[in-house]
């Protein structure tokens, strides 16, 4: 018999993986735009590290609409 799932038929949201390639890009990112310790950004939880690009895109946005 399987083990009952917790919370029904809902299974427990999160990221069960996420594709290397976009890790890389996001470390890249935000360790170039703030300095940040590769290490440091890795122990982000990914939600986190997402919402810092977005952050940081948005600064750049607004930089580049500025300068025309």
């Amino acid at each position: 018999m399987p083990a009952p799932e917790r919370g029904g038929l809902n299974p427990i949201g999160g990221v069960v993986g996420y594709p290397l390639d976009h890790l890389y890009e996001e470390v890249a990112y935000i360790a170039y735009h703030f300095h940040w310790p590769q290490q440091e950004i890795l122990q982000m939880e990914h939600r986190y590290r997402r919402r810092w690009v977005d952050e940081i895109a948005k600064i750049n946005r607004r930089f580049n609409e500025a300068r025309g």
